[in-house]
């Protein structure tokens, strides 16, 4: 029904300010959504799994009464930031290979890391789909070469994990902790908070501005 009247011819427009009924209920534009968890070890990003494991979606239960999604994904063994969101556009736009956005992560492998390697992954490595480019890679402290920061824009799945697979390192541990200009600061892992208006605003700028110079 819409004020009062029912309706029964496909693909009738209504105005923003109209009374919308359905069985008797309400109808109410849905608010956009915004969250962002620092993601624990030990939970798949899926909204629902057949075979009952721990998701994603457990951990933000209560976060909103809106129905959100995740924007891409993490193994189920990678830790850090995933963002969620109601809002299909911004969330299209960020994980468009065209959008370029950048991602950061933590590394700890299985034994040190030659520097001879490090310069070989800052080139590019040959992986079985092509190519895989990082936009940075370093030692996180001089005396612990098993730990490695890497920043990277591709999406690409595992790609972390498969470049240093393919050097003969073993990841013990991967983190992200920068996605898109969204940090883990003050967010314990497991986690979630809401963005504020200034990170929405700074990830609408992100997708628009790309979307503007395509």
């Amino acid at each position: 029904m819409v004020n009062g009247k029912i309706i029964t011819e496909m693909g009738t427009k209504i105005n923003a300010e109209d009374e919308v009924k359905y069985n008797g209920e309400k109808m109410r534009n849905e608010r956009k959504q915004y969250v962002l968890l620092n993601k624990p070890k030990d939970y798949i990003t899926t909204t629902d799994d057949p075979e009952n494991r721990n998701t994603v979606m457990e951990l933000i239960k209560g976060a909103c009464k809106e129905r959100v999604y995740p924007v891409g994904r993490l193994d189920r063994n990678t830790t850090g930031l995933l963002l969620f969101t109601n809002d299909g556009e911004l969330a299209r736009a960020l994980m468009h290979p065209s959008s370029n956005i950048s991602k950061l992560y933590h590394v700890e492998t299985d034994k040190p890391v030659r520097y001879e390697d490090l310069k070989k992954i800052a080139e590019g490595i040959e992986l079985e789909d092509g190519i895989a480019h990082v936009d940075a890679v370093e030692y996180d402290h001089p005396a612990l070469k098993t730990h490695i920061g890497l920043q990277i824009h591709e999406g690409r799945n595992r790609i972390v994990r498969r470049i240093f697979e393919t050097l003969g390192y073993e990841i013990h541990k991967l983190d992200r902790t920068m996605f898109a200009g969204l940090t883990k600061k003050d967010l314990p892992r497991g986690r979630w908070r809401h963005l504020s208006e200034m990170e929405i605003n700074m990830l609408k700028m992100i997708t628009g501005r790309k979307a503007k110079k395509d």
